[in-house]
């Protein structure tokens, strides 16, 4: 087991012992399990998986980076949700919103807010889908 802990720009937002975590990263999906190798990471959009007493959840999660040594991981994301706490309504409704945003997008900053935008809210969804 090693321990994790989560944070966002508001502080700690969650710390457990994991059996194992599998995050995305910009080369693809990296399994972190006990007495694995230091590494640090950027992580972007996706989902996070973590085992938790023997427990699997899931997690919407935004870009961030993460960092292992000693058993010990820490993971900084600007956002974080757990699935159980999304509301699919919500998260239809942002997905709207963003791509009417990209379709009224002027400027290159407009659009690169609006592509961030969706590809959040279509992984808020897509995490709640994996069931």
């Amino acid at each position: 087991m090693f321990k994790l802990t989560i944070m966002t720009y508001k502080g700690i937002y969650k710390e457990v012992d994991c059996d194992s975590c599998n995050l995305p990263s910009i080369d693809g999906r990296r399994g972190i399990l006990p007495n694995h190798m230091p590494i640090m990471m950027p992580v972007e959009i996706g989902v996070l998986h973590t085992v938790e007493n023997g427990e699997t959840k899931r997690y919407a999660i935004s870009d961030g980076m993460f960092y292992f040594e000693n058993n010990e991981a820490t993971l900084l994301v600007d956002t974080i949700e757990d699935v159980v706490d999304i509301d699919i309504v919500r998260a239809r409704r942002a997905k709207e919103k963003a791509e009417e945003r990209m379709r009224e997008a002027q400027s290159e900053s407009d659009i690169r807010r609006a592509q961030v935008a969706l590809k959040k809210a279509i992984n808020r969804i897509s995490a709640l889908d994996e069931d």
